[in-house]
């Protein structure tokens, strides 16, 4: 056990470093990150004394290694938009993602994994079409246009909910449900996949032998065993929810990072755009990790391995 979380976080540690070269090496080749910022009118003067207070004229090793020094502290430099440090302009919104996304994760688990268990118990019948349906469906409908007509239905036509902001808990509502409909359908449909394929298993005809209840058979056995592999892909979806916060937080005019990072890279601030991979690489990382030690935790063959 020890020893495969060691190995996990050695992994993690160097995913990050990964990460920190990735973003360093993005600012670099999207041009001179001098003349994005500054406006067509600045002089050669003007770029040359900015280039040179920034420390773009060092070689690209010491630059990298700048970076990395302050990456590691969270030091990515000002923001051209703000004045502020570019983390510090991030770590403020970031409270209203998570928000967001706890919402959207919420919802997905309240429709996807009762859906999923009727799926599969009503194999074949009209229940289990529906829901199939319905699941495919939120799997295609993009973000932007579900957000779009629920503004024009719940809040144009009937006026029941805010279009935008953080003002009052009816304003989450909307923005979590567009953004929880793709996992909830990601959910229902592998829960489903998993548990037929469970209840084929010997060790369930070997239940239904001792005359164990249909309740106790699908709650204890297939579900207990099909809770394995929907966590691992629950951690891909809860580091989607995320970052494909972009587009809802855009549509729905939300105060957290996903619009902070539409909104910065319109204005070139660089800086903040950095400071928001890296934020949202961490959380892929440790995430993953957290899903791989539950993992363990839950399916003890991969304390033997």
């Amino acid at each position: 056990m020890a020893k495969y979380l060691a190995k996990r976080l050695g992994q993690s540690l160097i995913a990050v470093l990964g990460i920190t070269l990735v973003v360093f090496l993005v600012l670099n080749v999207a041009g001179d990150p001098v003349q994005l910022m500054l406006p067509p009118s600045a002089s050669q003067a003007d770029i040359e004394a900015m280039r040179e207070e920034m420390g773009f004229n060092d070689p690209i090793i010491v630059q990298f290694g700048r970076f990395l020094k302050g990456a590691v502290v969270g030091d990515f430099g000002m923001s051209y938009n703000y004045n502020e440090p570019a983390m510090a302009v991030v770590l403020e919104r970031l409270p209203a993602t998570l928000k967001l996304a706890g919402a959207a994760l919420l919802i997905s688990l309240i429709f996807g994994i009762p859906a999923g268990i009727i799926s599969a118990i009503k194999r074949n019948s009209k229940t289990d079409a529906v829901i199939r349906s319905i699941s495919l469906l939120g799997q295609c409908i993009p973000a932007f246009w579900l957000g779009i007509m629920l503004i024009m239905i719940f809040s144009v036509k009937l006026r029941w909910l805010p279009t935008s902001g953080n003002d009052s808990w009816k304003s989450i509502i909307m923005p979590a449900f567009t953004l929880g409909v793709f996992t909830a359908a990601t959910i229902t449909r592998l829960l489903r996949s998993n548990m037929l394929e469970i209840m084929t298993k010997e060790y369930i005809d070997v239940a239904k032998a001792k005359g164990l209840g249909g309740y106790m058979i699908v709650m204890k056995h297939a579900f207990k065993n099909a809770l394995s592999s929907i966590l691992t892909v629950l951690g891909l979806q809860i580091a989607s929810l995320i970052g494909g916060a972009v587009i809802t937080e855009t549509v729905f005019g939300w105060p957290g990072i996903g619009r902070l990072a539409v909104q910065s890279i319109t204005n070139s601030d660089f800086m903040v755009v950095e400071a928001i991979v890296f934020i949202m690489a961490i959380s892929f990382t440790l995430i993953n990790l957290v899903v791989d030690i539950l993992y363990c935790i839950i399916n003890p063959r991969i304390k033997m391995q």
